[in-house]
């Protein structure tokens, strides 16, 4: 059996601000922090181990990665590969804004439309707008075809199945332990992609901060089932949590 456990980075800044965030480069908050080593401790406790990790190159999922190793005590035994191919979802022209503000004034179900659709793109940026990734020297090595403008969890996912199949494919086959450092979108974007999710399913799906989301495969890499670490009644109210993020009485 080869086994993966993807992780979403802990609370951001913005995060506890509510504001949309997308490949805006924002730190953990102090709860992002604590959140982030309780679950390192959680896979130490589980008996988890790594052989290899990927993240994308937002600081909020490498530090993330970087305290999870510390408190496995990894950090400096395994390869880490860094790619903006599993950055969050690129949210446009929203970068920025407080959710709970824009669904007051364009309503939650628009909101909810932009957050949790599968192939409805929010408004997008122009190259003019300091917000462009191409204005960011994060991806001066990256063609600048490749940098969105807007995404939708449909372009998320033709963004990071690429990068699946030649990038951590290979490294399953080896049959390598492996944990991936993302982000709420981009984790839904492979979970849509791993389980086959029918369109109108993605729309419930949230995907909670820190905890650990196990996929186990057999050898053809063929999902055996994939399941949350920790309490069950915990895990939901962090995932009630997500889910009120874009509504206009959230806290």
């Amino acid at each position: 059996m080869k086994k993966l456990v993807f992780l979403r980075h802990g609370e951001s800044q913005w995060n506890k601000e509510n504001k949309f965030t997308g490949w805006t480069d924002v730190d953990l908050s102090e709860r992002g922090i604590k959140e982030a080593s309780e679950a390192g401790k959680l896979l130490k406790e589980e008996g988890y181990f790594f052989d290899v990790a990927f993240t994308s190159v937002l600081k909020r999922a490498t530090r993330t990665l970087d305290i999870i190793l510390e408190e496995l005590g990894q950090t400096d035994d395994i390869p880490v590969h860094r790619s903006w191919r599993l950055n969050e979802r690129n949210y446009g022209a929203l970068q920025g804004l407080n959710k709970r503000e824009t669904a007051e004034k364009e309503g939650e179900d628009q909101v909810l439309i932009w957050r949790r659709s599968f192939d409805i793109r929010p408004p997008e940026i122009t190259k003019d707008d300091p917000r462009w990734s191409g204005n960011d020297e994060l991806y001066k090595d990256v063609d600048e075809k490749y940098l969105p403008f807007a995404e939708s969890l449909k372009d998320t996912i033709e963004r990071v199945v690429p990068y699946w199949e030649n990038n951590i494919v290979p490294e399953l086959k080896a049959g390598k332990k492996i944990l991936i450092s993302g982000h709420g979108s981009g984790l839904r974007a492979f979970k849509t992609f791993l389980d086959k999710m029918p369109p109108e399913e993605v729309v419930k799906l949230n995907i909670p901060y820190t905890v650990p989301l196990v996929y186990e495969f057999d050898d053809d890499l063929n999902v055996i089932r994939s399941y949350y670490l920790g309490d069950s009644g915990e895990i939901e109210k962090v995932i009630k949590e997500v889910e009120q993020q874009g509504k206009v009485n959230a806290g």
